[in-house]
């Protein structure tokens, strides 16, 4: 079967389940997207990966990444291969000197580590043909343009009443309990007034 690559295009809450959130997969030089709803620890993983930011200790997909390259191997793709029952299923594919493993993964820590390593993120026309949504041609979306949509509008109307010290702290506080999702809409609403 041809492998389809993908990437990220959009992260948000879930309407269809609440504390999920969905990852929107697109297809490159394509229409096809594909959500796949995710769980919150993933997705803030996802999200600081996404942002290049720098949490105080490392995420468990950081860790598995150091893990990963302290013993030179290599993620070279990630590989959506099945969807079972509204599950999607995927695969790591790892390449030490000596030799190429494929690991068993949930997707939603497959995608997670390829946004950490830069690796390319695949699936097949079936699945993409049972799960995936036709988007209609409004132009090519680059890799800079991920929406990560984390906020609600009483929570941006909520950003819009403090100032630029109010969201400084506010930001410093929910750094510290390790919120990345909320500071990302912090981080965007203070970049917003510079």
């Amino acid at each position: 079967m041809k492998k389809i690559e993908l990437e990220i295009v959009a992260l948000s809450h879930s309407i269809t389940q609440t504390h999920s959130y969905a990852v929107v997969l697109g297809e490159i030089n394509g229409l096809r997207r594909l959500p796949i709803v995710i769980g919150g620890f993933e997705a803030q993983a996802i999200a600081v990966a996404l942002e290049r930011m720098q949490p105080s200790r490392p995420l468990t997909h950081d860790l598995m990444k150091n893990f990963m390259n302290a013993f030179n191997v290599e993620l070279m793709e990630i590989i959506i291969n099945d969807l079972q029952e509204g599950i999607f299923y995927s695969k790591l594919v790892c390449v030490s000197e000596h030799d190429t493993v494929e690991i068993d993964s949930r997707t939603s820590d497959a995608l997670a580590l390829a946004v950490r390593f830069g690796c390319p993120i695949y699936t097949f026309d079936n699945i993409l043909e049972s799960a995936g949504i036709l988007m209609e041609d409004t132009g090519k979306k680059k890799k800079s343009d991920i929406q990560i949509e984390e906020t609600s509008s009483a929570n941006r109307e909520e950003l819009n009443k403090l100032n630029l010290e109010e969201l400084q702290n506010l930001l410093n506080d929910v750094l510290e309990q390790e919120d990345y999702i909320r500071a990302i809409a912090i981080r965007d609403e203070m970049n917003k007034r510079k």
